[in-house]
C-alpha cells in the first residue's frame, strides 16, 4: 500500500496549502497525475506540493483553482505561503512593502529585489548558498506581485551606476536585467534614477536604504544588514533619510538620461560587441 503523508493543517501555511490541495482534488475524484494532466504539471510535482516539499506557484494556484472550482481559495493561499517562506527577519519588511503608498529606495550595487529578472535574482541568492535556491528564487520574484494591485505604490529608485557594471552571472543575466529596466520606462509608478560614478561624493555614502510611506501611518526607513533588517520610525531618523534621499535625486541622472545610460552599458558592456571585446581572438 502506498504511503500517504498526513499533514498537519496547523504546521504551517504550507501545509495548510497542501491539506486543502488534497482535500479538493480528492473530492473531485481525481489521483495527482490526473490533475497534473489536466493543469499541465506532473503527478509528481502535485504530490510533492500536497505533501509540502516543494512551494506552489501562483501560476499553478490559478490553474488548480479553475481545475478543481475550488473560488479562488488556493491563489489566495499562496500570498501566505510565500510571505511565510521569507527569512523571518524579512516577512515585517514584506508586509511593509505590501502596505506602503510609496517605496524610495537607494540602493548602491545590485538592482533590488523588487526589480531583479528571475535570473539575476537567481544569482543573487545562489551566490554563497545554493541550498533551495529554485524556492527562494521564486518567493523573492513573488514580492514582485504590490506592483499587480489595483492600487499599486509608487516606486522609486536611485541606484549607483556601480550596479549596472556589475556583472551578476553573465553577460546574458546581465542584457536581460537592464532591459528589465528599461521597461519600466513609460510607468509613472516605477521610476528609475541613475546615480553616475561622475556625481562624486554624495549624501547615500553610508550605505543603501529604503523610505516606506503611507496612506496614514508614520513613514519607515528600513537598512539592512547581512541576515537581519533594520526597520525604524523614529522621526530624527526619517527626517534625515528622507533629506538624503531628496539630495540624491537631486544628484541623480533624469529619468530619460538615466534610460539613456542604462541602454549605452547595456549595449556597450553587455551587447555582442562588448562580448567580443572581452573574448578577442588571437
Amino acid at each position: 500500500m502506498t504511503h500517504i503523508n498526513i499533514l498537519d493543517p496547523g504546521a504551517s501555511p504550507l501545509d495548510y496549502y497542501g491539506f486543502e490541495l488534497r482535500r479538493h482534488r480528492e473530492a473531485a475524484g481525481l489521483t495527482q497525475k490526473q490533475l497534473g494532466d489536466i493543469v499541465n504539471y506532473t503527478g509528481s510535482l502535485v504530490g510533492q506540493i500536497e505533501t509540502a516539499r516543494k512551494l506552489p506557484t501562483p501560476e499553478f494556484s490559478e490553474r488548480v483553482d479553475a481545475a478543481l472550482g475550488t473560488g479562488g481559495l488556493l491563489s489566495r493561499l499562496v500570498a501566505l505561503v510565500m510571505r511565510s517562506q521569507l527569512p523571518a527577519w524579512f516577512q515585517q519588511v514584506a508586509e511593509l512593502q505590501a502596505r506602503a503608498a510609496g517605496i524610495y529606495a537607494f540602493e548602491t550595487h545590485m538592482v533590488p529585489g523588487l526589480l531583479q529578472t528571475r535570473a539575476y535574482a537567481r544569482a543573487v541568492l545562489g551566490a554563497l548558498d545554493r541550498t533551495d535556491l529554485d524556492d527562494r528564487t521564486v518567493v523573492r520574484l513573488d514580492r514582485q506581485r504590490i506592483f499587480e494591485k489595483e492600487e499599486p505604490p509608487v516606486y522609486w529608485l536611485v541606484l549607483s551606476e556601480a550596479a549596472l557594471h556589475l556583472e551578476i552571472d553573465c553577460p546574458e543575466t546581465m542584457r536581460e536585467q537592464l532591459g528589465h529596466l528599461l521597461s519600466f520606462e513609460n510607468n509613472p509608478r516605477i521610476n528609475i534614477q541613475v546615480l553616475p560614478f561622475s556625481a562624486g561624493a554624495h549624501a547615500g555614502l553610508q550605505g543603501p536604504f529604503d523610505v516606506y510611506r503611507f496612506a496614514s501611518d508614520p513613514a519607515i526607513v528600513y537598512t539592512e544588514g547581512y541576515g537581519s533588517g533594520h526597520p525604524t520610525a523614529n522621526p530624527d531618523t526619517v527626517k534625515d533619510c528622507s533629506l538624503r534621499y531628496d539630495h540624491l535625486q537631486a544628484a541623480a541622472l533624469s529619468l530619460k538620461d538615466s534610460a539613456t545610460l542604462i541602454r549605452r552599458v547595456m549595449e556597450e558592456r553587455y551587447g555582442e560587441q562588448g562580448e567580443a571585446d572581452r573574448n578577442p581572438v588571437a
